[in-house]
């Protein structure tokens, strides 16, 4: 969820929507712009990408009208905007019109820092919109939007959801929304299942979780159903690969760590830590070694050095599953 800082006022004179997460820069000035519109019907709202904004845009729209209504002036993609622009951004921060809402949206990073310098300083209202790149980032934003809806979902529903819809946001969200709006009490992990029945099933994911359980067969199942709604190769080497490395990274972890110093060890969230660990009997040292090896060949094969994909995924998953039934135990 995207985090306020310095102040939470969305009609604070400048707000800076920082970061890479589309849905939550997108919240991030609707959020203002409602705001505006609560406070001033007839706000006017103007919404502009970097390369609309040149030398004198700003004050230009700045400007006070001949009905005093409240403006919003939002800019895209800050971090592109034109020298001679910035120039004038930076002079408007030292000053703001009164009645006016400024908002940057800036993707952070190395570019254009300058200017975020510098609204910083002027004490801009920020929003932090990083990507979600990580499963316990996604697991906490469907906590979230299921508190924000004023609706109790379990843990295990949550985890479900994230697995069964995947990495993007826009997906997770609306789903949250349809399961807020459909289900009456705790949404829980039949709930879950329910709604998202093949897709749950199919997830990329789903098919790297039974492969590394040694269950050949099920995990087969699971990647002709993945394939067969539009899962990515890619993304199904991508999850054998981490499902793999995970047991390869709990097996040769320092013993004896307490719980929350080995999740932050190996970065992993504990629920995480708990089910590689159920999933790592049966493997060994050289087996992690032989699944890594297939897994490299077979993402190669998919990202264009082979002929078959499916083939080549389908070898990739016997060899994984094999491998977590073929040595001694770590």
């Amino acid at each position: 969820m995207a985090r306020k800082t310095t102040n939470d006022d969305p009609l604070a004179p400048v707000t800076l929507a920082v970061g890479q997460e589309e849905l939550l820069l997108d919240r991030a000035v609707a959020q203002v712009v409602a705001a505006a519109r609560a406070a001033d019907a007839d706000a006017d709202v103007r919404d502009l990408t970097a390369d609309a904004v040149r030398a004198g845009t700003l004050a230009e729209l700045a400007s006070p009208s001949l009905f005093a209504e409240r403006k919003v002036i939002v800019v895209r993609a800050a971090q592109d905007l034109a020298a001679d622009a910035v120039k004038d951004v930076k002079a408007y921060l030292g000053d703001p019109v009164e009645e006016v809402v400024l908002v940057l949206v800036h993707a952070g990073g190395a570019k254009g820092k300058g200017l975020l310098d510098v609204a910083r300083k002027a004490g801009a209202r920020e929003v932090a919109c990083p990507k979600m790149t990580k499963p316990a980032d996604r697991l906490q934003f469907v906590r979230g939007e299921f508190r924000a809806a004023g609706r109790s979902a379990t843990e295990d529903a949550c985890r479900a959801l994230v697995d069964a819809v995947g990495s993007d946001l826009r997906e997770l969200a609306s789903a949250c929304s349809q399961l807020s709006a459909d289900v009456e009490g705790t949404i829980d992990e039949a709930v879950v299942a329910r709604y998202y029945t093949g897709r749950a099933e199919a997830s990329s994911f789903n098919v790297a979780d039974r492969a590394v359980e040694g269950r050949a067969a099920e995990a087969l199942e699971q990647l002709r159903w993945a394939l067969a709604v539009g899962v990515a190769p890619v993304l199904i080497t991508s999850a054998l690969a981490q499902g793999v490395r995970a047991i390869g990274k709990l097996a040769t972890a320092p013993r004896g760590m307490r719980p929350g110093d080995l999740a932050r060890e190996l970065g992993m969230p504990p629920w995480k830590i708990d089910r590689v660990r159920q999933q790592m009997r049966g493997w060994s040292g050289d087996a992690v070694a032989t699944a890594l090896i297939a897994v490299a060949e077979a993402d190669a094969a998919v990202k264009g050095g082979g002929d078959d994909p499916a083939y080549a995924l389908e070898r990739a998953v016997v060899t994984v599953s094999r491998a977590a039934r073929s040595g001694r135990p770590y």
